[in-house]
């Protein structure tokens, strides 16, 4: 394709011509190698694997899927972290990266309880490090058959969550209704509470957008983003995790020359400031919030807080409702301490700390994220 079969509309946006060779190619734009492991889970029969074939599926910070498992003694998985895929710059005590693998774990917890599996879990069965993660595992998982596990009704919705990145309708407001089934969702200590009182909802989309943009702002962690982007279907084929541009509207800018790590990380440019934008119309949209919170914080903690985040997520998607995490003001470096004070006056008056906090609403679907498949996590 040459540039004659494009328009680049000034203020963002590109426009194909017709014709069957455009529509030959935008229908080669998504990224299929990318989510075949969203569709392979029936391929598994093999209980421990089966159940992991769900467990990559979980929702973890920026798409790193830093989770990598020795499957070498019979009935049991132990769990690692791959120090490779931690972000030392918007999480440099690695809180976000171990509520992922709380993820991980409820969903391997679930899957198994589908095939009459106990799963007993020891966490951190060589000790932890309140501020890094390091080589010791993260966890020891032991499978047994047990007549008297009950399956959980939500995991009749794992392959269909999603993080719904997109504005919010703003003429449809979350129901008190809706968020108490949120909030019941969890099972694993966090306080969990929400609020679509619109004082409220405006005083935490003001404080998102901010520490959105103090994020962006900030060299150093915007870069960390910037590193991580998979620009066309290519790079996410090569590489299926990061934050993904995929589809026809991003492989043409890429292949036109206008999408590019270097433009987008040049504040003057206008992927820059289209990006700021885009990112901003979702944290002002928000018609609700939810928010966890731990009376302490350790390593337990955060594994409990995702345990029961993905809950929330699948509770969600059986209600039909939007969730995306904002976990910006809840970063842990310098420039975001303002935020993160101000988050947790709001929203953890009484002590203890805020482990996660998103917005709700309303939007069309979203395709899912790319995973690596599950061989590449064995080890």
């Amino acid at each position: 394709m040459n540039r004659r079969q494009f328009l680049l509309v000034t203020g963002g946006g590109i426009v194909l011509a017709a014709g069957a060779a455009t529509t030959a190619f935008l229908a080669t734009r998504t990224p299929d190698a990318a989510l075949l492991p969203w569709t392979q889970t029936s391929l598994y029969d093999e209980p421990r694997r089966k159940a992991l074939s769900y467990a990559i599926l979980a929702p973890n910070p920026h798409n790193r899927q830093p989770w990598k498992v020795d499957l070498s003694t019979d009935g049991e998985i132990t769990l690692y972290v791959d120090t490779s895929r931690l972000l030392p710059h918007t999480d440099p005590f690695n809180r976000q990266i171990t509520i992922g693998l709380g993820c991980f774990l409820e969903l391997l917890i679930l899957a198994a309880a589908q095939d009459g599996y106990r799963v007993d879990l020891q966490l951190f069965p060589e000790g932890e490090d309140s501020t890094s993660l390091d080589r010791r595992p993260v966890a020891h998982a032991r499978f047994i058959a047990d007549a008297t596990v009950s399956p959980d009704p939500f995991f009749a919705h794992v392959l269909n969550r999603r993080s719904l990145k997109e504005p919010y309708d703003l003429n449809r407001p979350v129901a008190a209704a809706t968020l108490a089934t949120l909030q019941g969702a969890g099972a694993h200590g966090m306080a969990i509470a929400s609020s679509a009182d619109p004082d409220h909802v405006a005083t935490l989309r003001e404080l998102t957008s901010r520490a959105m943009v103090i994020e962006l702002d900030t060299p150093h962690t915007y870069k960390e983003s910037v590193d991580l982007m998979r620009l066309g279907k290519s790079e996410i084929e090569a590489n299926p995790d990061g934050i993904d541009f995929g589809g026809p509207l991003f492989d043409s800018l890429v292949l036109l020359g206008q999408f590019s790590r270097e433009a987008a990380i040049d504040p003057n440019s206008m992927i820059f400031s289209q990006g700021k934008a885009v990112v901003l119309a979702n944290t002002e949209s928000a018609m609700a919030h939810i928010w966890l919170v731990s009376a302490t914080n350790t390593r337990q903690d955060q594994i409990s807080a995702g345990r029961d985040w993905v809950r929330i997520n699948l509770a969600a998607t059986a209600a039909g409702v939007g969730v995306q995490p904002l976990s910006q003001a809840l970063q842990e470096f310098p420039e975001m301490a303002k935020c993160y004070e101000q988050a947790h006056q709001i929203l953890a008056p009484s002590g203890g700390t805020v482990q996660m906090l998103a917005r709700l609403g309303y939007a069309s679907p979203v395709a899912p994220s790319p995973r690596w498949p599950l061989a590449a996590k064995i080890i």
